[in-house]
């Protein structure tokens, strides 16, 4: 029997802005794109499964808000990739600076 996929323990700060708030898991490569054969041929389970990120709400809006589903799967699966991004790492920077009670606007 193969061994259960574990997932990354939750830290104390977000993995992109590192303000100490409520966290979210973020999967880098989204659940309900693990069925389709192009993300199958890319990505093994055990990646699809583990592959997560903890961040805040307001970290993980802005993902969303840039990204589409296909390509965080194909182009934006890690913590690395993501901050590639300029829209994404100038968000996060601007971000870090704010109160842990800060969520910006919409």
């Amino acid at each position: 029997m193969p061994e259960p996929i574990r997932l990354p323990p939750q830290p104390d700060a977000c993995e992109l802005c590192a303000r100490i708030v409520a966290l979210t898991r973020h999967h880098l490569i989204p659940k309900a794109l693990h069925d389709r054969p192009y993300v199958q041929k890319r990505h093994a389970k055990s990646e699809r499964i583990g592959a997560t990120l903890w961040v805040c709400r307001a970290c993980h809006n802005q993902i969303h808000r840039l990204f589409s589903e296909k390509e965080l799967a194909l182009n934006y699966n890690s913590r690395d990739t993501l901050l590639g991004d300029e829209r994404l790492r100038t968000f996060v920077i601007w971000l870090a600076s704010k109160p842990a009670g800060f969520m910006p606007r919409p």
